[in-house]
Parts: C-alpha cells; sequence; structure tokens
C-alpha cells in the first residue's frame, strides 16, 4: 500500500523509481508479485482514462455554440417573400415595374375592411371609388333589398384578416390580380324581431383590376367569389 501512494505522489516515473529503490534499499520484505501485477494494471488504467479524457474533452464537430452562430447569421439573412413566386407575376412587373406584391396587399387589406364595412353600412358614397361597376350594381340591389326590410347590419373584425396573392394576370392593358381572403367577422343584424349576432369565418377570393397604362394607382374591385378556407 505505501508502495502504491508513494507512485500516485510521484511527480514523475523517475521520481517514482526513486521513492520505490528508497524503501527497496530500507530493508523491507519485498512485495508480493501479486502487488506488481496490480500496479501494473493500475497503470495501465490510468494511461486508458488519460486517452479517453484527452479524446473526449476535445471539441469535435457542431458545438451547441456553433449552432448558435449560424441561428444569429440566418437571422439577419433577408426573408424569402412567398408573392415572388406568385402566377403571372413576372408579366405584371414586366408591364409595371413598381408593382410591390407587399405594399399591395397592405392596399387591399385596407380596401377589403372598407368595403366589408361599408356594405354592412348600406355607405355608397365609401363604396363606389372602390368598386367596379358591374360590383356596384350587385351590392346596389342587396342594399337596397336590405333597407327595404327594415333591417340594418354592421360588421366587425374577430382577428385581422390574412390576404395571400393567390395569382396575377395582364389581359390587353388590364392587370388583374386574384387575392384570398381569411376572416373571422361578427355581424350584428337588426330587425322588427330584435337583434341577431353571428360570428362566423369566410374564405373568399377577390378580384383586383387596374389599367396597367392608367395614371390611377388605385386598384377596384371587379368580382367575388367563395373559397376553400
Amino acid at each position: 500500500m505505501r508502495a502504491v501512494l508513494a507512485q500516485r505522489q510521484a511527480p514523475d516515473a523517475r521520481t517514482s523509481l526513486t521513492y520505490i529503490d528508497s524503501i527497496s534499499r530500507a530493508h523491507r520484505p519485498l512485495p508480493d508479485p501479486d502487488v506488481f501485477q496490480i500496479l501494473f494494471l493500475a497503470a495501465v488504467a490510468a494511461l486508458v482514462l488519460y486517452q479517453l479524457y484527452a479524446t473526449l474533452g476535445r471539441r469535435v464537430g457542431r458545438q451547441p455554440e456553433d449552432a448558435a452562430v449560424t441561428a444569429g447569421s440566418a437571422v439577419g439573412a433577408a426573408p424569402v417573400d412567398p408573392t415572388l413566386q406568385t402566377e403571372g407575376l413576372a408579366t405584371l412587373k414586366a408591364r409595371q415595374p413598381d408593382f410591390d406584391p407587399s405594399r399591395f396587399l397592405t392596399g387591399a387589406r385596407a380596401a377589403y375592411e372598407q368595403i366589408v364595412k361599408a356594405y354592412a353600412e348600406g355607405d355608397r358614397e365609401t363604396l363606389k371609388p372602390l368598386l367596379s361597376p358591374d360590383v356596384m350594381e350587385n351590392f346596389e340591389r342587396a342594399m337596397a333589398a336590405r333597407e327595404a326590410a327594415g333591417r340594418t347590419e354592421k360588421v366587425e373584425f374577430l382577428v385581422p384578416p390574412r390576404l395571400d396573392l393567390e395569382r396575377v394576370e395582364v389581359v390587353g392593358d388590364t392587370a388583374k390580380a386574384v387575392v384570398r381572403i381569411l376572416a373571422e367577422v361578427r355581424t350584428r343584424t337588426k330587425d322588427e324581431r330584435g337583434e341577431g349576432v353571428d360570428d362566423r369565418r369566410t374564405a373568399e377570393l377577390w378580384t383586383f383590376e387596374r389599367e396597367v397604362k392608367s395614371t390611377d394607382p388605385n386598384w377596384h374591385l371587379s368580382f367575388v367569389a367563395a373559397a376553400e378556407a
């Protein structure tokens, strides 16, 4: 046991032998051969442990901090605009290079909310500059029938509507942009029977048009169709 302790405390192999030689010259009994075997196995085990430490303690492959750096650099990259893949967009941009899909959708959202609220309230003055003549005519008939029945409506959006540019086409000098709109609305209806509240989700395709040669930058709603949610 004393030989083992002396070997552990020795700073290097040479000093270890000095300790062992000192013990031998002290006329102590020679250790049992089994002790040498134990010492040898202990030295082998120490060497194996050192190799494991040297291997496992080394940075191998991608480290968590490397992933953080990669993710951080990705954050700074410009996101891919999905509208750039919209069908027919290249054709429109060839005729109208300054067409910006994101800005268009922002305007379309504002127009959608205005049109829905104005239609519910029978606000013809707001509707006329936003609608094509055909759509305005259809809206007018529906509003007139509602007023004749003595019914009033108000609409509020439960969440901001979602708009996606579905496709674009240019027919002659007329550009058409089809927008998919998903919305959750609450409609309050009043008539002689009282007030009713209806919450519902809607999915529609709205088609906006404008003349590419026109100096008027505004788009007008030309068609409304139901869509799958």
